[in-house]
């Protein structure tokens, strides 16, 4: 393997060649245009964050402001004066004119990351907003006129929350004039390799290391394992890599950083000790088969299927994690047909 050479990327751009990306890119493109609200949906890690600063910036509002709001991370006292602002002595502590998000963002883009964690009582005001485009600060009756696009994201079923009272039903309809949902790491094939090798060149040049290069176990792990927290998984996990490797070829992805055979047990019964959490591999068991030859075959037959269900039925990522070329593995999907599609 060549290598790796770190790209430069701008902070709008995204790494990706698979079919599935590439659908989302493409419908991200097409929604950027209309300025009109748009929600961003995907997993925790997905990029949902860089996906609306593509949106920004792909869109007619690309020279106005950008502001991002963690809507998670607001205290709920201080959410209105956070997105609409306040005036002085609108209540204690407040002994200054702020400027709200809302008013910050004026002829560009307003990103309410976490979306589903607002309030009720915000929900009813960024409504007003959206509908209006009018605010007023809190400890006002002055009326502001704003020109804002919204572009908001969550990893939360809205439509089941607005259906249980959860979400302002009438805010959801607003800010669903498109809905783009990201692919998870897992359903987008090959861009793990292209991802992990992008990270670790950048990763190994801001540390002044070796460039690194992925051997193929490495490879093996990145395609077999399910990703559950996605790219931003995936992006620590590999400069975990680089950076126990100190350069060079990386043997072996850390994936869990907790490991140890030293690790803390959950918490034991009432009144018995606590022992540190140790777990042996059990060994698989097998029927006894009949003869050498049926062995060999009942093993073979056994871990295609589970090579193809680790691999969710891509041959190509199948025949990497058996140490097959894809030609090889293709023959012996053709000799197991019968037994493979019983």
């Amino acid at each position: 393997m060549p290598n790796i050479s770190a790209p430069r990327l701008s902070p709008q751009e995204a790494v990706g060649q698979s079919e599935s990306f590439l659908l989302f890119q493409e419908q991200l493109s097409l929604a950027a245009r209309a300025d009109r609200p748009v929600l961003v949906v995907g997993e925790r890690g997905c990029g949902k964050e860089l996906a609306a600063m593509r949106l920004h910036y792909l869109s007619a509002r690309w020279q106005g402001p950008l502001e991002t709001v963690n809507c998670a991370a607001l205290p709920p006292a201080l959410v209105e004066s956070e997105l609409f602002g306040h005036e002085p002595g609108a209540f204690t502590g407040a002994v200054a004119r702020r400027v709200g998000r809302f008013e910050a963002a004026n002829q560009g883009t307003l990103f309410l990351d976490e979306l589903a964690r607002l309030p009720k009582s915000a929900q009813a005001k960024i409504l007003r907003v959206v509908e209006q485009q009018t605010l007023e600060r809190v400890g006002s009756s002055r009326t502001l006129d704003v020109d804002v696009r919204v572009v908001g994201a969550t990893n939360q079923d809205l439509p089941s929350m607005a259906a249980n009272g959860k979400f302002l039903p009438d805010l959801l309809d607003r800010l669903s004039f498109e809905v783009l949902t990201l692919p998870p790491l897992r359903e987008r094939g090959d861009d793990v390799v292209l991802l992990a090798e992008y990270f670790a060149a950048r990763f190994a040049a801001e540390a002044r290391l070796a460039p690194p290069l992925l051997s193929e176990k490495a490879v093996a792990q990145l395609y077999a394992y399910d990703w559950p927290g996605n790219v931003r998984e995936l992006k620590n996990a590999v400069e975990r890599a680089v950076h126990r490797s100190g350069g060079g070829e990386i043997f072996e992805i850390p994936l869990h950083p907790f490991d140890s055979p030293y690790r803390p047990a959950p918490d034991p019964a009432p009144g018995r000790p606590k022992r540190a959490l140790r777990q042996e591999p059990q060994p698989a068991k097998r029927t006894e088969p009949a003869n050498l030859r049926e062995a060999v075959q009942n093993l073979e037959i056994e871990l295609l299927q589970e090579a193809l269900a680790r691999a969710r039925n891509n041959q190509r990522r199948a025949a990497v994690l058996l140490g097959l070329s894809y030609h090889q593995l293709r023959g012996m999907l053709r000799k197991y047909k019968e037994h493979l599609d019983s």
